[in-house]
């Protein structure tokens, strides 16, 4: 795997994050889909996450929570738009800010030799909520090897 790139250009209203895995494409699309898998890599190493729901199909909807050592618990959800094994379209708002929901695009990209590369984009509502949530460490979790 290789390090995770991310692109937030001043003034724009989207994060991309980008990275490589050596995987092939429908492995790394199931680790991103398998509730039983999931866990083991997203969002930050100091929280624990738990899949409360995951129906990854068109309409579907998710809700993961997250716990820290000292029982802070940060919950967050949406719903699927496409999940077609080349590409998931999704909402995601985190439940301690409601009505801040931004629209993630994952793309994986078979290129070759086993590889995929995924990039994640996030389209905020505005460039000063784009801002806002980078601000929080939004990209800690995301970076996670």
């Amino acid at each position: 795997m290789t390090e995770t790139k991310i692109v937030a250009t001043p003034g724009s209203q989207d994060v991309a994050l980008t990275r490589i895995f050596d995987a092939p494409r429908e492995l790394v699309y199931r680790v991103y889909t398998d509730p039983e898998l999931l866990p083991d890599w997203w969002g930050p190493d100091q929280y624990t996450t738990t899949v409360d729901r995951m129906d990854v199909r068109d309409g579907g909807s998710w809700r993961f929570i997250q716990r820290g050592a000292d029982g802070t618990e940060h919950a967050f959800h949406g719903v699927y738009h496409t999940a077609d094994g080349e590409r998931i379209v999704q909402t995601f708002e985190y439940e301690g800010a409601p009505g801040h929901v931004m629209l993630e695009t994952t793309v994986f990209a078979d290129i070759g030799g086993g590889r995929t590369k995924v990039t994640n984009t996030s389209v905020f509502q505005s460039p000063a909520e784009r801002d806002a949530t980078l601000a929080t460490g939004m990209t800690d979790g995301a970076v996670r090897s």
